[in-house]
């Protein structure tokens, strides 16, 4: 069932230059962003001449904004801005991972008026974190479930599956061990650990129902860490396929039929879920929740509409709906918390490709601040 994949070129080369000593006083920076797409990660890298030890330690840099569908060739200078850094698992030692948001430059105009930078159309993070800021009283952690599908960059087809074909259908896939079963899982536990040297709070991962699809969870991360946490495990999860010369798709439905899809199911709770009390708390989100359904729905992820079918463990995206570890409703309760009467609870309603940074605002605004 399994097919071997090998890079078309040789990677024992590259690891001969890597063992090469690093100078003296020379720190390399991976500026990471978001390209125009929405979801196209783009990277490149900048030598610093002092170690960084906090986050304005890396100097506002700028790219060509017209090749990434972000600025017009005659205009095309994009600045990029620092928020959170982490230990490069790529190039191990003092070099960073560097998540950046992007802005028009600041510029003069005719008048003599200087106008401040300002974000792009594409910087979904510049609210996210001002509404973050706003709830920070509220004290909300989140947890993301990132699921995905390693994919034969040759044929386009799941990691594994038959050419021109489908393996058996769904049920020893989920949680699996054992070849046939668990497909591609040196991606998987390489991913894993570059995220964890990296500094990401990944809590786990596992196989998931669809062979060739897998899942990591992201969290538990507090206001603005999630959103910049996940963008850059999903950068470490391309790097990570680019080496062993395979695909990953965030595609929420990435095979039509009796296939399960991928989502990002987002779990949330606050100071008052998690208190005493907080049981009651939830049920009052519940409804909150269910007065922007469709506002929630519209920006949960494209291609969405193909997974919330009211199957495969989904609630129809025109209903909504919750329950106590209902899997198959909008939002799920787990079991724990009316024993307990707090927690938290998970908005299985986002796709795998979702923004976190639209997603956790609107939960944070639907909930919290409305």
């Amino acid at each position: 069932m399994t097919t071997q994949i090998k890079s078309l070129l040789d990677q024992s080369v590259a690891f001969e230059y890597k063992k090469l000593a690093q100078p003296e006083g020379k720190f390399l920076a991976e500026y990471v962003w978001i390209g125009g797409s929405g979801f196209d990660m783009r990277c490149k890298t900048r030598t610093l001449t002092k170690k960084p030890t906090c986050i304005e330690d890396f100097p506002v840099w700028n790219y060509d904004g017209s090749s990434t569908n972000q600025a017009p060739g005659t205009d095309s200078e994009v600045y990029m801005v620092a928020r959170n850094f982490y230990k490069d698992p790529f190039r191990p030692g003092d070099n960073y991972l560097v998540m950046c948001d992007v802005y028009e430059p600041p510029r003069i105009l005719e008048d003599g008026t200087k106008v401040e930078m300002k974000p792009l159309p594409t910087n979904t993070r510049a609210s996210y974190a001002e509404i973050m800021d706003k709830a920070k009283s509220f004290e909300p952690w989140f947890g993301i479930e990132q699921e995905y599908t390693l994919l034969n960059a040759t044929t386009k087809w799941p990691l594994g599956w038959p050419k021109n074909g489908f393996p058996g259908p769904q049920g020893p896939y989920y949680c699996s061990a054992g070849t046939g079963n668990a497909i591609g899982r040196d991606v998987v536990e390489t991913h894993y650990r570059a995220s964890l040297y990296a500094g990401l709070n990944i809590s786990g991962i596992n196989a998931e129902v669809m062979p060739g699809q897998w899942e990591y969870q992201v969290g538990p991360c507090t206001g603005k860490d999630m959103g910049d946490e996940l963008w850059m495990s999903r950068y470490i999860m391309f790097r990570v396929c680019e080496m062993y010369n395979i695909e990953v798709s965030f595609d929420p439905k990435p095979i039509p039929g009796d296939w399960n899809g991928a989502g990002a199911h987002t779990n949330f709770s606050t100071k008052d879920t998690r208190a005493p009390g907080g049981w009651a708390v939830i049920q009052e989100h519940m409804k909150k929740l269910e007065a922007r359904h469709m506002v929630h729905i519209s920006a949960y992820g494209e291609g969405n509409e193909r997974r919330l079918t009211g199957r495969h463990e989904t609630a129809h995206m025109s209903q909504y709906s919750w329950g106590v570890a209902n899997r198959g409703s909008s939002i799920r309760v787990p079991r724990s918390v009316p024993v307990d009467g707090e927690g938290y609870y998970e908005d299985r309603r986002p796709a795998s490709n979702m923004d976190p940074y639209v997603v956790c605002k609107l939960i944070v605004e639907s909930t919290l601040l409305m």
